[in-house]
């Protein structure tokens, strides 16, 4: 089960860096040589604006599956940190578990919302392509953020009430500056 798992989890990180990345670069160059037609050649790719939203769109929402993965999302931890470990771990595994549930839902939003633009055939008007198509990173994206976090409460589960380390900022600041001297 656990190779199982390490596969899923390279499949998974591998999807969301890449669509991340690649959408990040693919936004920002098309985005400058839009600005450069524009004011040095005084013309314009019409499409291009649409599609730099898109590139922005996917990789931010596939950035942030994989943020549930690094832990880079922010959490409010002042109450909880202060509960003894047993009920710390409790309200994690909670949190958890709304989590996937809100992901799931919108992912199934996200499915039925193109089962919907395939019914009506739209059409984006300045790529000339189906609606659905760009608006697959919902179901997409949410589904893997879904899975990213079930494989935290799987971790969170296995580990000792007495082991859980929250994230704090400010002490990952100090311990960054004592590594620099």
């Amino acid at each position: 089960m656990k190779k199982l798992f390490n596969i899923f989890d390279i499949i998974v990180g591998t999807i969301n860096q890449t669509i991340a990345v690649y959408g990040m670069v693919l936004g920002v160059l098309l985005a400058f040589v839009n600005v450069v037609l524009r004011y040095v050649f005084d013309m314009s790719l019409p499409w291009a604006g649409e599609l730099t939203n898109y590139f922005f769109i996917w990789s931010a929402l596939f950035g942030a599956a994989y943020g549930f993965k690094q832990g880079a999302h922010i959490s409010i931890t002042i109450l909880i940190e202060r509960f003894p470990p047993a009920i710390l771990k409790g309200f994690l595994i909670f949190a958890n578990l709304l989590s996937i549930a809100y992901l799931l839902f919108i992912s199934f939003l996200g499915y039925k919302l193109t089962l919907f633009l395939m019914e009506f055939e739209e059409i984006n008007v300045d790529l000339q392509v189906p609606l659905w198509i760009p608006q697959l990173v919902i179901p997409i994206a949410f589904l893997l953020a879904a899975y990213r976090v079930f494989e935290k409460l799987v971790e969170l589960y296995k580990t000792d009430a007495n082991n859980i380390k929250l994230f704090s900022e400010h002490e990952a600041i100090i311990e960054e500056i004592k590594g620099e001297k």
